[in-house]
This record gives structure tokens, C-alpha cells and sequence, in this order.
């Protein structure tokens, strides 16, 4: 899944029920979860270490070998020389591991944030700079500088850190406890049971006063009773912590926004502006011809309606063949500012009246309980618009679905095809087109598209019906 979204994500949407973390289900995902997390612990000391190991050698070897030059050994001395080799050799590796080792932490620590949503019940904003048009194609220097840059950067690179020293304590006290319990205790006090025959000789029963096999099984069940207890309460905590390390300030969010919506602004006054052009083009080059192309040919009819009434009437027959195309053009125009189904009978209405007219096979499933603000409407239309014709041009199938829906104070469309897929979002101006339509509204664009398809592209804008 490929997304476009807003800078700054926060709550809204989530889905997730704040709260005491309770019922037995819970409690048996947590320790699963709590595994995942681990593992995903162990990547971030792989990726700190990666970006921690070539800079101090870096910082080593030179150092090193600048204190050997001021001590006039340069070039004589062997180890200065092996210092210097030590050095440039690292500051290589700091040139191919680094970006892409902060790349990585970055992914790490986003999805830190959407498991510990969904997992932890502990939602986390997250508040990034802007990536520039094209990150792929930027040079090592400019890379770096955006990365470095940004205060979440360094946020992500304090998470490795504190995830590999404290948070593994929150996740493996509750799977130590229930390893401990079932390994150390059970298995020993099962090992008399004739049907399962001995297991002294692979795990030796603990050795206390009072270790009978009653005392010893007990001993073990409430281990991994206690362990499956608190492992919810301890995925909580490790949320909170990842909460603490990872949530952007108040002013690093605000300050996102401010930007964020001084893009869409401007994107917004650019889309109009080339929209104004877009209708007097047409107008100029349309019904504004007809009409002159019209006012000559009544005028040739004037002057021949003495003379050649016969040649006179073909004028003016041609003339009202020129008027209804210049009506049509006009119509078509008017549809394509405003829609009067759209403004008459709303969104829903609007989107299966274009489904009617569209050479694709189109069902439209959903509804709304009201109307949305009347710039949203329009906005949803056109996106929809869109991207039926992106299926009827490039998808390679005959039909779409369109389901339009309102929930959690948001509204929701999704058009999905089963052809070929593979859509890229950084490729063409289509889906750029509508995310800077949707993102004027604070909405946002999510495109799944695997190659050989099915491809589902989902918008959702926060709106209130009328």
C-alpha cells in the first residue's frame, strides 16, 4: 500500500478504543505482539549500530591520524597510515550505509507508530518534514541534510536507543515469566505422569524445600498466569514509552501545519488559475468561435435573402445547426465547472449519473445520510471522475465499483477495478492531481495497486453533512 497523506497525522480515524486493557483475548494476542515487538527491537539496535559503528571509526581513525601529522609522523609512521586507511575506509561506509540506515529508522519508528495504535492502544502523531519532489534523485549532501534536518529524525534515532535498553524489559518480563513457568516447572512436575514418561533427564525439577509435584505445577501456573496477565499491561507501557520518545512537540506539529497548509494553498490558487485558463480556452476555441463563425453567416444570409432566397434559407439552417453545437458546447462546459446533477440531487446521485455515462461497467454501492459541503462535493465528483477514466484508459478491464460511505466524521470513497494494477503514484499527474484536490481539504489518498492487480485507490476527506 502506497499512501498520500497530510504531514501531520494524529488521532482522528484511528479506530482505537482508549482505555484499561481487559478480556482474556487481549491478553493472549499481547504475548504474540509482544514477540513482534521485540523483534522488531532487535532491527533497531541492528540499524543503531549500523549509523553509530562507521561514524566513531571515522571519528577514530582521522583523529588518529591528524595526531600523528601535528606530531610530525605523517607518512613515516605505519600506524598513522593504517589509521588513515581505517578512516577513509569508514567515511565510505558513511556514505553508503548512513542515508539509508536513517531511511530505515525512519520506517522503523512509522511503524512503531501504527502498531503501537493498533496493538497498544496508544496512538502516536507523527510529525515529519516534508520529503522533497524527488528523494530518490538526491545527491548524498542534500539526503543527508534532510534527514539531519529534521527534529523527528533525531526523535527516531533516540527511540533506537531507548528501545534497545529499556524497552525490551516491558516486552520480555511477561514471555520470560511464561517460558519460565511452562519450562522450569510444568514440564518438570508433568515429567512423573506414566503416560508422558520421564522428563527428568531433559528438565530437572527445581530444587527447594517443600518441590513436590503439586507445589512445583502450581508454582508454574500461576508464572504463566502472571505472565499472560500483565503482558497487555506491559504492552500499554511500552506504548506510553514509545509515546514519550516519539510524539513531535506541539510547536513541531503546529509548525508542519502552518507549512502544510501554505502548500495546499498554494497548489489550490495554481489549480484555479490554470482551471480559469482551461475555461477560457474552451470558450475561446469553442463557442465563442461558433458564435462569430455564426454572426458571419447570418450576415452573408442578410444580404442574400433578396437576391437568392434558396441560398439564404441553407445559410440559415446552417446557422441554428451552429447554435445547437455552440448550446452543446456551452452545456458541456457548464457541466464541467458545476454538474447540475450535482448541485440538484448531491454526491450520490452526481457519482451514478457518471457512472451511467461512463464506457465501463460501473456499480455504485453505499450511501449518505447528507449532503457535504458544496466545494467537497465538488471536489469528491471530479476525483471519482478521474479516476474512471484512469481505469477506462490504463487498467485493461471493462468494469468498476464505487462505493461511497460516511464515518467517523469523514467521508469516504474507494474505486476499485480488478485490472492489471501496478499504478504508481509518482508517475503521471492524474492521482497527483487529485491528492492536491483532496489535500486542500485536509483529505487524503491511498492507492493499493500490486502488480497483475486488483487496484483499489480510497480517498477520505473530514467533512460534516448537512
Amino acid at each position: 500500500m502506497s499512501g498520500v497523506a497530510a504531514p501531520v497525522t494524529g488521532e482522528r480515524g484511528s479506530g482505537v478504543r482508549r482505555g484499561r486493557p481487559a478480556g482474556v483475548r487481549w491478553s493472549v494476542r499481547a504475548l504474540p505482539r509482544s514477540l513482534a515487538l521485540a523483534g522488531l527491537m532487535l532491527v533497531g539496535a541492528v540499524l543503531l549500530l549500523l549509523i553509530v559503528v562507521p561514524v566513531v571509526l571515522a571519528v577514530l581513525g582521522l583523529g588518529h591520524y591528524v595526531q600523528g601529522m601535528l606530531s610530525g609522523q605523517f607518512g613515516l609512521d605505519p600506524s598513522a597510515v593504517r589509521d588513515l586507511l581505517g578512516g577513509l575506509l569508514a567515511l565510505g561506509c558513511c556514505y553508503v550505509v548512513l542515508p539509508r540506515a536513517l531511511a530505515g529508522s525512519r520506517w522503523l519508528a512509522t511503524l512503531t507508530r501504527e502498531l503501537s495504535a493498533r496493538w497498544c492502544a496508544v496512538p502516536i502523531a507523527s510529525a515529519y518534514q516534508p520529503a522533497p519532489d524527488a528523494p530518490g534523485r538526491l545527491g548524498f549532501r542534500q539526503r543527508m541534510s534532510w534527514l539531519l534536518n529534521d527534529v523527528a529524525t533525531w526523535r527516531d534515532l533516540l527511540w533506537l536507543g531507548v528501545n534497545a535498553i529499556i524497552g525490551w524489559v516491558l516486552l520480555l518480563v511477561p514471555l520470560t515469566l511464561v517460558v519460565v513457568g511452562v519450562v522450569a516447572f510444568i514440564i518438570p512436575a508433568l515429567g512423573s505422569i506414566h503416560a508422558l514418561g520421564s522428563l527428568d533427564h531433559i528438565v530437572p525439577p527445581p530444587a527447594f524445600p517443600g518441590n513436590s509435584q503439586t507445589v512445583i505445577f502450581l508454582i508454574g501456573i500461576g508464572m504463566v498466569a502472571l505472565g499472560v496477565v500483565i503482558a497487555p499491561w506491559m504492552l500499554r507501557g511500552y506504548g506510553g514509552l514509545a509515546r514519550v520518545v516519539l510524539a513531535p512537540s506541539d510547536e513541531a506539529q503546529l509548525q508542519l501545519r502552518v507549512m502544510h497548509l501554505d502548500r495546499t494553498r498554494r497548489e489550490t490558487l495554481d489549480t484555479g488559475a490554470a482551471e480559469l485558463r482551461r475555461i477560457e480556452r474552451d470558450l475561446h476555441d469553442g463557442a465563442q468561435a461558433r458564435l462569430v463563425a455564426m454572426g458571419l453567416t447570418l450576415d452573408a444570409a442578410g444580404r442574400l435573402i433578396e437576391t437568392d432566397p434558396a441560398a439564404a434559407r441553407a445559410l440559415l439552417i446552417e446557422a441554428r445547426d451552429a447554435s445547437a453545437k455552440a448550446l452543446a458546447e456551452l452545456r458541456d462546459l457548464v457541466r464541467g465547472i458545476h454538474p447540475p446533477v450535482l448541485a440538484d440531487r448531491g454526491l450520490a446521485a452526481a457519482v451514478r449519473a457518471l457512472a451511467l455515462d461512463s464506457p465501463l461497467r460501473v456499480t455504485v454501492t453505499g450511501d449518505l445520510p447528507g449532503r457535504p459541503p458544496a466545494p467537497v462535493e465538488s471536489a469528491a465528483y471530479f476525483a471519482v471522475s478521474e479516476l474512471l477514466t484512469n481505469v477506462a484508459k490504463h487498467a485493461g478491464t471493462r468494469a468498476a465499483e464505487v462505493d461511497l460511505r460516511y464515518s467517523a466524521e469523514a467521508l469516504r470513497i474507494s474505486v476499485a477495478d480488478n485490472g492489471s494494477g501496478g499504478v504508481d503514484t509518482s508517475r503521471g499527474t492524474g492521482l497527483r492531481g487529485i491528492e492536491r484536490r483532496l489535500a486542500a481539504f485536509d483529505g487524503v489518498l491511498a492507492v493499493y495497486s500490486p502488480i497483475g492487480g486488483p487496484t483499489t485507490v480510497t480517498m477520505e476527506v473530514p467533512c460534516a453533512l448537512s
